[in-house]
Parts: structure tokens; C-alpha cells; sequence
């Protein structure tokens, strides 16, 4: 089994660059709270790594 990662949008992109929005976007967080769960793969933790200042990232066993 994979590890899991459940990604929380915690921060608003007012303001932000647009390539944070579209990372974002990428990973299907478009309203503040809202919650995914994706699969831990070297290119979701680079998405994580560009938006880390506006989500909240938890590691679960999926």
C-alpha cells in the first residue's frame, strides 16, 4: 500500500503569483478548507514544496 497525503488549503492566493494558483488548481484545491487526498508521489511533494505556505499537509497510510 501507498502512503496517502491529505493536502488542506489553509491560505487564501489573493495576491499570489500565478503560478501558486495554478499548483493549486493542479491539485484540485480552488476554495479555502477544502480538503484532498492524493497519492504520495516526488511530484506532489514538489507541488506541496512551491504552495507550502498556503496548504497544510498530513501524512496517512492509504
Amino acid at each position: 500500500m501507498s502512503k496517502l497525503l491529505k493536502i488542506t488549503k489553509v491560505k487564501s492566493v489573493i495576491g499570489r503569483p500565478e503560478k501558486q494558483r495554478k499548483v493549486l488548481k493542479g491539485m484540485g484545491l480552488n476554495k479555502l478548507n477544502q480538503t484532498v487526498t492524493l497519492a504520495d508521489t516526488p511530484q506532489i511533494r514538489g507541488m506541496i514544496n512551491k504552495v507550502i505556505h498556503l496548504v497544510s499537509v498530513e501524512v496517512s497510510k492509504g
